[in-house]
């Protein structure tokens, strides 16, 4: 190996050198994100929270980076009991930044710790507001006034000391609970919300029974109006009907009259005209009346209507 090759390879190790030393020295935060510098685990100096090339002593000196940006929080599905001694599946969540990364460090270490804590914080106050409102409260969005119905008795039990808050106003109250827990560890919780709330079986049960009862007593109204209605139309078609076979009876027998007095007008002035004609088709009525195949019928001499037959012989 000759001198040149020689000078290749040293010119080759100091550039190596020269930048394994600047890498250790110099190191870049870019706006996503804030470091502190640590020198044998402790924190030295002031947060770097801006972005910008910065230096550090090499070897003994580290940094930590941790996150600028908003981080987020799924809580587990937990079952929870309401003032009221109802139980019902909550599932949360929150959004959350680190606000002062050198306390987060000294108190949290890093993330995962983090997200432990919240779970307790988080969860912790999701169950104590729960456990201090009923049911009604917990469920319900906004605190509006239910519909009126005509039967106070058929009003949820719940609503008897009226609504005074809202799932908005309980997700709030756990807000404010939770940041007041969290203000000395360095971080902010900056929302938090119900993701979802669903009764647990035995509940459930209850609910649905409660709205079959309300359904069929709904239904129940219905029929009884049905039934009324049908009851009045039914009693008009009765008098309408009663009244138009009143009105045909007394035109019938108004023609009924005036036909028996036209025909007892007929009859008399037959009888004025012919009295024994008339005499006879009286006695043949009386005996179209009073005969039939079976009968015998005896007749005196001194009958008129053996007289009647004689002649006609």
């Amino acid at each position: 190996m000759n001198k040149q090759q020689i000078g290749l390879l040293a010119a080759a190790a100091i550039g190596f050198a020269f930048l394994l030393i600047i890498s250790g020295v110099l190191f870049i935060v870019d706006e996503r994100h804030q470091v502190i510098v640590t020198q044998f685990g402790k924190p030295v100096g002031e947060p770097i929270t801006e972005p910008g090339l910065n230096f550090k002593l090499p070897f003994i000196q580290s940094i930590q980076v941790f996150e600028k940006r908003f981080l987020e929080w799924d809580g587990d599905r937990n079952q929870l009991p309401t003032k009221d001694k109802r139980f019902i599946d909550v599932d949360t969540y929150a959004r959350w930044r680190i606000t002062d990364p050198l306390r987060f460090f000294q108190r949290l270490r890093d993330l995962r710790s983090a997200q432990s804590r919240l779970d307790d914080i988080l969860d912790g106050e999701t169950r104590n507001t729960i456990a201090r409102h009923k049911l009604i409260e917990v469920v319900r969005n906004t605190d509006r006034q239910f519909a009126e119905t005509d039967d106070a008795a058929d009003q949820p039990s719940e609503l008897s000391d009226g609504i005074h808050f809202g799932r908005e106003q309980l997700a709030a109250e756990v807000l404010k609970a939770a940041q007041g827990r969290v203000s000395d560890l360095g971080i902010e919780v900056l929302d938090f919300q119900f993701k979802r709330l669903n009764y647990v079986p035995e509940v459930r049960r209850e609910v649905y029974a409660r709205m079959i009862s309300e359904r069929q007593r709904i239904a129940e109204e219905f029929r009884s109006q049905g039934a009324g209605e049908s009851a009045r139309t039914n009693g008009e078609r009765e008098r309408e009907l009663k009244s138009i076979s009143s009105v045909a009876y007394r035109e019938a027998e108004e023609i009924r009259g005036r036909a028996d007095g036209k025909a007892a007008d007929i009859y008399a002035k037959a009888y004025n005209r012919d009295p024994e004609f008339y005499r006879f088709l009286k006695s043949m009525d009386v005996l179209s009346e009073t005969l039939d195949a079976d009968t015998v019928l005896l007749l005196s001499t001194g009958g008129e209507l053996y007289r009647y037959i004689e002649k006609s012989r």
